[in-house]
C-alpha cells in the first residue's frame, strides 16, 4: 500500500525514509516515488567488486561510516560532491538518515549526513531550489513471509522557504522537522517501555501498515485502538495444504533458502532481501525447468495446466 503525496517533478528532491529492511526499502523507493533516484548506501556491502559494479548500476553510491575505518571517510568528501551535483542538476537522491537499519519500530535519532548533503548543495549552488521529501516504512512483519508494507510519502517542503541563516541552526531545525516527520508517517513506538508498549498492541493485533491508527491509540493510552482483525479467504487448515503444495512444487528454491542461504544471513534486516533476490532468480528458473520436465513426458496440454497451478499455488501463499 502506497499512500503518495504530489512529488515535485523537474526539481532537485530529496528523500528521506526510516531504515528497516535493508537493500528492500531502497527498491520499494524506486518503484514507488516516481523519479529515477540514486540511493547512499552503506559501503560494507560494496566489498566486493562484481557486488560494487552491479550497485553502482543500479545508481548505489557508497557512503562510509566510522565502523568502516576513519581512513576511509575522507572518501565521503568525494560521494557528497557527487550527491551535491545530482542535485544541482534536479535529479533525485534517496537517503536513510538514520544510518543503519533496524528492525525496531521506532525513528531513531537522525545522523547529520543528509544535513551536510543539503548545507553543501545550497553553498555551491544557491540557486537550487532543493525539496526534502520525508518517507514512512510500515512494515507488518519485516522478517517475515509472507509480509505486508504500507510507504507513506509525506508533504515535501523547499530548504529555501527556511529563513534561519545560522548553518548550525539550520542543521538542528532539519534534523528536528525530518525527524518529526518521518515519526508521523510511521508506525512508531518510543524506546521507552518499548518491549511492553510492543507487546500490547500485538496483543490487539495491531494493523502496523497504518501508522495514524496505531500512533493514535498510543497516544491515547490505548484507550482508543480499534484494529480488525483480518480475515483471509480461506480456511487455515486449506492454507496450510496450500503452503505444502507450494513448497513441494518449489522444493530445490525452498531447501537452497532454508538451508544454504538463510542460516548464513547475520543480520536478519536482509533476510526479506535476500529471499527476494532469490525469488525473482532462481525461482523462474526452477518453473521454467520443471515445466520443461512436465512437457517432455506430457506434452503442453498438462504443461500448460502444471503452470497454471504453479502461480496460482504462489499468488496464494504470498496474498492469502
Amino acid at each position: 500500500m502506497v499512500k503518495r503525496a504530489e512529488i515535485p517533478k523537474n526539481k532537485a528532491v530529496l528523500f528521506l525514509a526510516n531504515h528497516q529492511n535493508a537493500l528492500l526499502d531502497a527498491l520499494l523507493i524506486a518503484t514507488t516515488c516516481g523519479r529515477f533516484s540514486y540511493f547512499l548506501t552503506r559501503a560494507a556491502v560494496f566489498k566486493k567488486p562484481w557486488v560494487s559494479k552491479l550497485l553502482h548500476t543500479l545508481r548505489m553510491l557508497p557512503v562510509y561510516r566510522i565502523r568502516d575505518g576513519w581512513s576511509n571517510l575522507t572518501q565521503n568528501n568525494s560521494i557528497f560532491n557527487t550527491c551535491t551535483d545530482l542535485l544541482h542538476e534536479k535529479e533525485a537522491v534517496a537517503i536513510f538518515p538514520e544510518g543503519s537499519h533496524n528492525l525496531n519500530r521506532t525513528v531513531r535519532p537522525l545522523s547529520k549526513g543528509f544535513t551536510r548533503i543539503i548545507t553543501e548543495t545550497l553553498e555551491r549552488y544557491p540557486e537550487t531550489d532543493l525539496h526534502l521529501v520525508p518517507i514512512g516504512f510500515n512494515f507488518q512483519k519485516a522478517e517475515g513471509f509472507p509480509d505486508q508494507v504500507s510507504i507513506y510519502y509525506g508533504t515535501s517542503f523547499s530548504v529555501k522557504d527556511i529563513t534561519i541563516t545560522d548553518k548550525n541552526q539550520l542543521i538542528q531545525h532539519l534534523k528536528t522537522r525530518v525527524h518529526d516527520d518521518i515519526t508521523n508517517l510511521t508506525s512508531h513506538i518510543p524506546s521507552d517501555g518499548y518491549e511492553s508498549t510492543l507487546k500490547k498492541l500485538e496483543a490487539m493485533e495491531a494493523d502496523f501498515t497504518k501508522p495514524v491508527a496505531v500512533n493514535r491509540c498510543m497516544a491515547n493510552d490505548f484507550s482508543d485502538c480499534h484494529f480488525k482483525k483480518a480475515r483471509g479467504p480461506l480456511p487455515p487448515l486449506l492454507l496450510k495444504l496450500f503452503h505444502l503444495l507450494f513448497i513441494c512444487n518449489m522444493i530445490v528454491p525452498y531447501v537452497i533458502w532454508k538451508w544454504l542461504i538463510k542460516p548464513k544471513i547475520v543480520e536478519i534486516e536482509f533476510r526479506s532481501t535476500f529471499r527476494f533476490a532469490l525469488a525473482i532468480t532462481l525461482g523462474p528458473l526452477w518453473l521454467l525447468l520443471s515445466c520443461y520436465i512436465v512437457f517432455s513426458v506430457f506434452g503442453w496440454g498438462v504443461t500448460l495446466m502444471y503452470f497454471l497451478i504453479a502461480l496460482a499455488l504462489t499468488l496464494i501463499r504470498v496474498k492469502a
